[in-house]
C-alpha cells in the first residue's frame, strides 16, 4: 500500500517515495474489496443500518400517513386552534420532524466518521 504525504507547514514530502507529493494532498490506492471485507467494516454497516432503519419506517409512515388521512377520512378535518386545521398541525409537525430526525442523523454520523478513521488507520495507513 503506497501512502504519501505531505506536511502542511514545510511542504515536505514525509514519506518520501514514488515522486513529489502535492502539498496537503494524501493520495492512496485502497483495495476496496479488501476493506469492505474487513469485519471491523462489517460491523460498522451492521450498526449503521440498525440506527437508520427504525429511523427510516417512522418517517415513511410518518409522511405517507398525511396524504391517506387527508384523501380517506376527515380526521384530520377537525379545528385544532381557532380556523386551522389539524391537517396543517400535522403537516408543520413533518417540518419538525425532519428537521429532528436530520439533527439526530447529523450527531450520529459523527461516531460513525470516527469509526470510519479506526477503520482506515487499521486496514489503510498501517
Amino acid at each position: 500500500m503506497n501512502v504519501k504525504t505531505v506536511d502542511d507547514v514545510t511542504g515536505v514530502n514525509v514519506n518520501n517515495t514514488n515522486g513529489p507529493a502535492k502539498k496537503g494532498k494524501t493520495t492512496s490506492s485502497l483495495d476496496y474489496e479488501k476493506l469492505i471485507n474487513t469485519p471491523e467494516f462489517k460491523a460498522l454497516a451492521k450498526k449503521k443500518k440498525s440506527f437508520l432503519t427504525p429511523y427510516t419506517i417512522f418517517f415513511c409512515v410518518a409522511y405517507g400517513l398525511l396524504p391517506i388521512l387527508t384523501a380517506y377520512t376527515s380526521i384530520l378535518e377537525n379545528s385544532a386552534i381557532g380556523r386551522i386545521t389539524w391537517t396543517w398541525m400535522y403537516s408543520f409537525g413533518m417540518f419538525i420532524l425532519v428537521w429532528t430526525l436530520a439533527t439526530i442523523y447529523t450527531k450520529k454520523a459523527a461516531s460513525f466518521d470516527k469509526d470510519v478513521e479506526e477503520i482506515l488507520k487499521k486496514n489503510v495507513l498501517n
